[in-house]
């Protein structure tokens, strides 16, 4: 009964016009608000897809580190029990470790990827090369690197050129001769046979694919390897894989997938979400202060309507349930209000990209604001604003229950 008569005071016209002017600021506050959390929580979800689709490029579906130490020592070993796990389709070891490369007048500091000759099998690194071809061994046997697009910016190179890409890394073994300083290193040259460019500094600013023998050679390794990489078969599920491999391998390693390999990446991106999305509660908050105000003037309006209640013998818990319900009322019509505009906005975004990234648009990955939506967001702002209107139910019922206190017998006459 409550629901109903808050419900009929909702959509009847009030008797004076600032209550109804009020009362539509209100609902249009929630609706704004809500609209915002929706876009903005659905923008930083497009963003971290398209990272992890950046990503993905390059990155192994599962990659296999050791749990103490920088190197696996017997990467051979750990292959084989990969290789019998259900579900794993390829598993390569990878040698990751700095180094000097040195092109004519040009040197920087550069982190050297050692990989197998088939390594594209395991990841999609064909298609981000945007000049040459991935190719780390030739039919005779002669071996080339595949460099990111800062090497080949800084160090003045491009693919098929006719001067090597030289490599220096300091010995692991040995003492250093004080008279010889250049015998502390061990060196290599390759010539560059593709650039590739996945648009994400981690890779594109210093990383170079070598053959992996290149760099056991130039690291002084064996058998060893910085991690071993995995690609799945069609259809095996990822958790699953995970959980056999941490069985099959034990506490000596570390299985993870591709948002552990990046969790800085991602955990920067969700503190600026979740950072966002406690400013927009604050605005939120201070919008639902309207909903206060409509209820005290409702209240004030409906005075007479109390005083018939009461002489009809409604008890103040059951005339303050009126009132309460009200509130709820406001606060969740702009909240769906608020969930279905914010959806037809991103739909909009998404299918005309009306937003554009203020930016040269050579150098961004998108030139639209890109937008994922997540259902689980929904729901967290759906109860984000039922919470809201809780708070203003319990203060409308303090307002209420203090005004029915403060009548008297002969008021209500």
């Amino acid at each position: 009964m409550s629901l109903k008569i808050a419900l009929r005071y909702l959509k009847s016209k009030k008797a004076h016009n600032a209550v109804n002017i009020i009362s539509i600021i209100s609902i249009c506050g929630v609706v704004v608000t809500t609209a915002a959390l929706v876009c903005v929580l659905s923008v930083f979800n497009g963003f971290s897809d398209v990272i992890q689709g950046k990503l993905a490029k390059l990155d192994p579906q599962i990659a296999v580190c050791p749990t103490v130490g920088k190197t696996i020592s017997n990467a051979d070993s750990a292959l084989e029990v990969i290789a019998s796990v259900d579900g794993v389709d390829k598993a390569m070891p990878v040698i990751e470790d700095q180094a000097l490369a040195v092109f004519a007048d040009y040197q920087m500091p550069v982190r050297l990827k050692g990989v197998p000759t088939n390594y594209n099998e395991i990841n999609s690194i064909d298609s981000v090369i945007v000049d040459g071809s991935f190719a780390l061994e030739d039919e005779v046997g002669n071996s080339y690197a595949i460099v990111g697009a800062g090497p080949a910016v800084n160090l003045r190179l491009m693919a098929n050129g006719l001067r090597m890409l030289q490599f220096y890394a300091p010995r692991r073994e040995g003492q250093v001769n004080v008279s010889n300083p250049i015998d502390a290193f061990t060196s290599d040259s390759l010539f560059v046979k593709g650039v590739f460019q996945v648009q994400q500094a981690s890779y594109d600013q210093d990383l170079i694919f070598v053959p992996i023998d290149k760099t056991r050679e130039l690291f002084d390794y064996d058998t060893e390897a910085t991690q071993i990489e995995i690609k799945l078969k069609d259809g095996a599920k990822e958790k699953d894989v995970i959980k056999r491999l941490e069985q099959a391998l034990g506490s000596n390693f570390v299985v993870k997938d591709r948002l552990m390999q990046q969790s800085e990446s991602f955990r920067m991106v969700n503190v600026e979400k979740w950072v966002t999305f406690l400013l927009l509660t604050f605005i939120m908050i201070i919008a639902t202060f309207n909903i206060i105000s409509t209820l005290s003037l409702l209240i004030i309006e409906k005075d007479e309507s109390i005083r018939t209640f009461q002489n009809l013998g409604a008890t103040s818990k059951q005339i303050t349930r009126i009132f309460v319900a009200e509130g709820w009322l406001i606060t969740m019509l702009g909240a769906l209000l608020g969930i279905v505009l914010g959806l037809l906005l991103c739909l909009g975004q998404q299918t005309f990209g009306w937003l554009k990234i203020g930016a040269d648009p050579t150098q961004v990955i998108v030139n639209a604001y890109p937008v994922k939506v997540v259902w689980t967001d929904m729901l967290i702002v759906l109860l984000l604003v039922a919470g809201i209107g809780f708070v203003t139910s319990l203060v409308t019922s303090t307002i209420m229950r203090r005004r029915l206190s403060s009548q008297t017998p002969k008021s209500l006459a």
